[in-house]
């Protein structure tokens, strides 16, 4: 892999599920996306528009259908089972849920420490340091390690599971809307901790989110995605300054502003198509204020409109 390369890239990467009656569900249909080392890529878009089904598929926690992931390089996916076992050390993830994701029955060093334990790294007294270490770094001291799940708050919950996470030094962090199910005053504390967790490990994040505010606060790149594609991509800056794709502008319109007198977010009109029979052509037309019949005829391509800026639409450039 050349020096200035992704760490991660996906090519043509798809999810179909077959469904009763012979239909095709598209989670995920045709998507080119690279994630740079050191970087924190964000993957925006309603519920339902393929994002967390994306970043499990760069994790090989499902199989895709069609397309390609290169990690530093390396095929992914011609990788056999043992090889893909050894090269999962490299590749970690954050989950949602700060309780669904943890065993009640295990205690926080047997969770923290048990990706150590199944790689086989050091001896019984290093990895309880290691784990010591870990819970230390997330803002947790080892009092805490002999406690169950069921005993910590959600915002420590989901240190813990940042912790686990980190166990084996990964390289690539997927965040699976890691703080979605916490306070907003506790959104702000795990943030800032994966933030410092970042510079101070050089992990490099795939943030699966929903909330606009909390990716302008974290990532460096954001892809917005609509069923089951990304329909624009740019560095953070460009995007919140300058959005070009109609769906983009629609949802930066829909976040609250914290002003008082502020005018309500404006609500995106119309219902997200059903991706088991997506509209022809451009898939947000059905919903896009500015759509013409073209759209309905052809399938617009994610084009580079300005340096490392990818839109795919039509009348970008109006």
């Amino acid at each position: 892999m050349p020096a200035d390369g992704p760490l991660v890239e996906a090519r043509g990467l798809a999810k179909h599920y077959k469904v009763r009656g012979g239909g095709l569900l598209r989670a995920v249909d045709g998507v080119d996306l690279a994630v740079r080392a050191g970087e924190t890529h964000a993957l925006v878009g309603e519920s339902g528009c393929g994002k967390t089904t994306l970043g499990r598929l760069i994790l090989r926690l499902v199989e895709p259908t069609a397309g390609s992931i290169r990690f530093r390089g390396e095929d992914l996916l011609a990788l056999k089972p043992e090889a893909m076992r050894r090269m999962r050390r490299h590749l970690s993830v954050i989950f949602q849920d700060p309780y669904g994701s943890l065993d009640p029955r295990m205690t926080v060093a047997e969770i923290v420490g048990e990706p150590l334990r199944i790689f086989g790294e050091g001896t019984r007294a290093e990895r309880r340091a290691r784990v010591e270490a870990l819970l230390a770094q997330v803002g947790l001291t080892p009092a805490h390690a002999t406690r169950h799940p069921h005993e910590f708050s959600g915002g420590q919950r989901q240190r813990i599971g940042i912790a686990r996470a980190l166990a084996l030094a990964p390289d690539l962090v997927v965040c699976d809307e890691p703080v979605s199910a916490l306070d907003v005053s506790i959104q702000a504390q795990i943030i800032n901790l994966l933030q410092d967790l970042q510079q101070s490990h050089g992990l490099t994040y795939l943030f699966v989110a929903h909330d606009l505010s909390v990716v302008r606060h974290i990532a460096d790149r954001v892809a917005v995605m609509y069923l089951g594609r990304v329909v624009e991509e740019a560095p953070k800056p460009a995007l919140f300054a300058a959005p070009r794709h109609p769906y983009t502008r629609a949802l930066l319109a829909a976040v609250p502003l914290p002003k008082p007198g502020a005018p309500p977010p404006v609500p995106l009109a119309g219902e997200v198509p059903s991706p088991l029979d997506p509209p022809s052509g451009c898939r947000f037309r059905t919903r896009c204020p500015i759509a013409v019949p073209r759209c309905a005829e052809e399938d617009p391509p994610l084009r580079e409109l300005a340096p490392a800026h990818r839109v795919a639409c039509h009348l970008a450039e109006a």
